[in-house]
């Protein structure tokens, strides 16, 4: 394993006025696993703990209980080894905006311990790779957004790290733009790079991690491959909005085709095997019982479903 981390927990204090402090336990004892090569996502809304997590085993926030071991070094003990071979790109992607592209990859080879003739060297192979060959003299702040970002990860790759990590990666993207950076990461992995990226957004984790934590609130409340988790979550989704939800939970849940029931906001979500087939079978109860429907949809499972089966509440409503 890349990463091992054990009952990592962070505890902050917080000032709320007149003098007066209060601890805030931003990570609860979080344990996750990171094999060499893969994509692993860190997924939940903000300020669930993820970039916490993130900085501990970054060696940019001490623990304040718990082990980790990243790329072989312990991050409390041997922060400077884990540093040495890690690379880390945050949400603000720390690119000086008036500086061209390419002055700042050199400054990071320089920091990385590159001679000069190196540190151009690496550039150039880096910009090739990112496509920013073009564009590598102009300020980043004349760049798009995506084009930005490109350089975020480039300089995070200077010191050509076994492990990176990708702080909301895609954050202000546009659909284009995200597509094409997970593409560079799934690049990333087919060299054998592994990448922990922390999201909040339900298609990047699922289409892009080999395997993921949900984070909510401090704690790990679901762990697994993106199929494996909407697996559990029993077939189809029917998202129902009725007069008398109450009724119409009671109803659904008498079902022997209904795995399981769950409110959300003014709607209530039902999990049944086989939706097409058993969807005629449900319309007929509701209509048996006299409840009119006021809208219904029929989905296959995603990885909301799994947050809300875990937390009681939708990611998306979350985030």
């Amino acid at each position: 394993m890349i990463i091992e981390a054990h009952a990592l927990r962070k505890t902050f204090i917080a000032r709320r006025g007149r003098g007066k402090t209060e601890e805030v336990e931003a990570v609860k004892g979080v344990d996750l696993s990171v094999a060499e090569g893969e994509i692993f996502a860190a997924l939940g809304p903000n300020g669930a703990g993820k970039t916490t997590t993130v900085r501990m085993l970054a060696t940019f926030t001490v623990p304040t209980a718990g082990t980790a071991i990243v790329a072989g070094h312990d991050v409390v003990k041997e922060a400077a080894k884990v540093r040495e071979r890690i690379g880390y790109v945050s949400q603000a992607g720390g690119v000086d905006e008036n500086a061209p592209g390419l002055e700042n990859l050199l400054l990071a080879a320089r920091l990385a311990g590159h001679s000069r003739k190196q540190a151009l060297v690496r550039a150039d192979e880096l910009l090739a790779t990112f496509s920013l060959t073009e564009i590598a003299g102009r300020p980043v702040k004349t760049l798009s957004g995506g084009q930005k970002r490109r350089f975020a990860l480039a300089i995070g790759l200077v010191n050509r790290p076994p492990l990176v990590f990708l702080d909301e990666p895609t954050t202000g993207l546009d659909p284009q733009n995200r597509a094409n950076l997970w593409d560079e990461v799934r690049a990333l992995r087919d060299q054998g790079t592994s990448v922990l990226l922390t999201t909040h957004y339900l298609d990047e984790a699922d289409a892009l991690c080999d395997r993921l934590v949900i984070i909510d609130n401090g704690l790990v409340v679901a762990e697994g491959t993106p199929e494996a988790l909407k697996k559990e979550v029993a077939g189809d989704v029917v998202t129902l909005r009725v007069d008398d939800l109450a009724a119409a939970e009671r109803l659904l849940a008498a079902q022997p085709y209904i795995k399981e029931t769950q409110p959300q906001d003014d709607a209530l979500r039902a999990y049944l095997d086989d939706g097409e087939h058993n969807l005629a079978a449900l319309l007929r109860a509701l209509e048996v019982e006299g409840l009119a429907i006021r809208s219904i949809s029929l989905d296959r499972a995603t990885l909301d479903d799994v947050f809300l089966r875990h937390t009681g509440r939708s990611l998306r409503d979350a985030a």
